[in-house]
């Protein structure tokens, strides 16, 4: 979308929001962007600047004029949903940037922690790309005798979880879409796990676990070493298969 199209979206949302016409409108969008916005004084750096180059290829802007237009806004007070909506209803920012943002603003104000997502609780992800099919990889992870091999050296309390997700009460299984793409869901001590199976060039596959509803930032460096070596138990095992 053309910066000319993103100007029109957004003077017609203030429009909406203020009642003013679309003439009034354009003036104060029009003004705000011209006028450059100081980030707040003992604002600390940003934790991490990743992707601001394509931030500012998007919006003309990148963190340190956002994050002062969201104090302005009083975002720490609004909420995640809020703050989102208001980069991309009053200023045009599309909206994986406006998520991004507003992830960043609350990691860099104190709102969030790393890895907190927005309700409060934490999460994790750890990937191994192995070298072996999408059909191996659901196999050694569904079958009895082959998951107890690769699991020998992980942690138990992760391999019992596994193991029950197969056999418990409810037993789960992998669910193969098609050759590219699987995936296993399951609960760990009020925690949820999810298992992804991306093919990849070459005949390999990227395992990801990813791990959600975590009490806090202690839990989620448990959870990333247990699953860390048991994807690395898992590439052995292949690499021997």
């Amino acid at each position: 979308m053309t910066q000319q199209k993103k100007l029109k979206r957004a003077i017609r949302a203030r429009s909406r929001k203020t009642g003013e016409s679309y003439t009034a409108a354009r003036r104060h969008i029009v003004q705000a962007l011209r006028e450059p916005v100081a980030p707040t004084p003992r604002a600390p750096k940003v934790r991490s600047r990743a992707g601001e180059a394509g931030l500012i290829q998007k919006t003309g802007r990148g963190y340190d004029h956002w994050f002062a237009v969201l104090d302005a806004f009083g975002a720490a007070g609004k909420g995640h949903t809020a703050t989102a909506a208001h980069l991309r209803a009053d200023h045009a920012v599309p909206g994986w940037h406006s998520q991004m943002v507003t992830v960043a603003y609350e990691r860099e104000r104190g709102l969030r922690a790393v890895n907190q997502s927005s309700a409060g609780d934490f999460q994790v992800n750890v990937s191994k790309v192995v070298a072996a099919s999408v059909a191996d990889v659901v196999d050694a992870l569904g079958s009895a005798r082959r998951r107890a091999q690769w699991l020998k050296a992980a942690d138990a309390t992760l391999g019992r979880a596994l193991q029950a997700a197969f056999g418990g009460a409810e037993p789960r299984q992998v669910k193969l879409r098609d050759r590219a793409f699987a995936r296993l869901r399951y609960p760990w001590d009020g925690e949820a796990v999810e298992i992804a199976i991306m093919g990849k060039p070459n005949g390999r596959t990227s395992v990801v676990a990813s791990m959600t509803k975590l009490a806090g930032p202690e839990q989620v460096e448990t959870r990333r070493a247990q699953w860390r070596n048991a994807l690395d138990g898992l590439k052995e095992y292949l690499d021997r298969s």
